[in-house]
């Protein structure tokens, strides 16, 4: 291999799209997260603080980078039909700062990721500007809604994933990998009575069992099913989105760090610094590790398999 791919690291949360993407044929030169508590989970693990707010960052601070990884939040974008533009009709929105950043560095591809209701976001129109200012930009875009059930984990995750490489590497319809129905039994991922993750008998028998409609989702060590998407309000306890475990000192439990890791694809020494809170928000907001790996996996395929294809036919003038 040549020389290293460079890579931002842009809404970097704890560093999820990272560790999907990091190998030894990468380095990462610049990392943004605006939230404290984010931001030193992110160092315990990789030895940097994230910059902060990326909107006061300007874009020619940012090193030189080949790739682009960002998990930028969802925002609604002006209405169509002002005629400046897509840049101009993204203003004021975190996208506008992706934009603004691969228009003067130009990376050879980027990887973003959203959640699925950016697809019906405004009626479609915020995913149709997205791809028509990346397209713009002088991107080939392509973009798949994955799950990470289908990437060897016990959790329904769906993601919208975006993939979009520089057009000059004449890589047109990438085909963003899919995985495969995997069916990983969540019985598996779990601890052995964990201390310290009880619910209440009180908060059970006023709130989590105050009807008997089969919910919330419980499981155990015998359970084979896939659980619900681990959100960033899972601390909050509430019992139409949230799995808990059967066991410990009450009888029902949350589920443990070591657990949430697991079920994110983080390894399991992956270092949590912050409080419990905070690290359900954390992981909450994070993504499914082996899902990122895999599609990065196949964008540098392809990347390699491009550059490879150009030089020779510089070489056969």
């Amino acid at each position: 291999m040549n020389k290293k791919l460079k890579f931002i690291d842009l809404f970097a949360g704890i560093g999820g799209m990272r560790q999907g993407f990091e190998d030894d044929n990468t380095t990462c030169v610049f990392s943004s997260e605006w939230d404290k508590f984010s931001q030193k989970t992110y160092e315990a693990n990789y030895g940097e603080i994230p910059y902060g707010d990326i909107t006061e960052i300007k874009e020619k601070d940012i090193p030189e980078h080949d790739v682009l990884l960002a998990g930028f939040p969802c925002q609604p974008f002006s209405s169509i039909g002002k005629r400046e533009g897509f840049m101009h009709e993204t203003q004021g929105t975190l996208f506008f700062d992706v934009l603004r950043i691969i228009k003067y560095h130009r990376p050879k591809m980027f990887l973003l990721e959203n959640v699925q209701g950016l697809l019906t976001h405004d009626s479609g129109n915020t995913m149709r500007v997205i791809v028509a200012s990346l397209n713009e930009l002088g991107y080939n875009v392509s973009y798949k809604v994955l799950d990470a059930q289908n990437f060897g984990l016990p959790q329904v995750r769906k993601r919208v994933i975006i993939v979009g490489f520089d057009n000059n590497l004449n890589i047109t319809n990438f085909n963003i990998p899919e995985g495969q129905e995997s069916n990983v039994p969540i019985g598996k991922f779990l601890e052995e009575n964990p201390t310290g993750y009880s619910i209440s008998k009180h908060l059970q028998s006023s709130y989590l069992f105050k009807k008997d409609d089969g919910r919330p989702q419980l499981i155990d060590k015998n359970s084979d099913i896939q659980v619900k998407t681990l959100v960033a309000s899972y601390h909050k306890i509430q019992r139409l989105t949230g799995t808990f475990v059967k066991g410990g000192e009450t009888g029902i439990r949350l589920l443990s760090q070591l657990e949430c890791k697991r079920i994110m694809g983080f390894p399991d020494d992956f270092i949590i610094p912050v409080s419990r809170t905070q690290m359900y928000r954390q992981f909450g907001n994070s993504v499914a590790i082996p899902m990122i790996k895999e599609v990065a996996n196949a964008m540098k395929i392809e990347f390699y398999a491009s550059t490879k294809n150009n030089s020779h036919g510089r070489r056969t003038k």
